[in-house]
């Protein structure tokens, strides 16, 4: 098992709110093993790269609403 950490920004955290629904649609990802969230649209997640992959996670985000922001935007 090799367990990945990685930090995204991501566009459309505003409020408590959103947090509560970035954290919904990540709830119950198979091989997701951490996520938080914080207001600025930083979200650090933690998880097990033989049972999910970053672009799993990046489009669970997608279809919720959120956005990648790319570096430097």
């Amino acid at each position: 098992m090799a367990t990945v950490t990685e930090t995204l920004t991501v566009d459309g955290v505003r409020c408590e709110r959103c947090v509560g629904r970035l954290a919904a649609a990540l709830r119950g990802h198979d091989g997701l093993e951490a996520a938080n969230a914080n207001l600025v649209g930083d979200v650090t997640l933690t998880w097990d790269d033989e049972r999910t992959s970053r672009g799993d996670l990046v489009a669970a985000l997608s279809r919720a609403g959120f956005r990648e922001r790319a570096a430097g935007e």
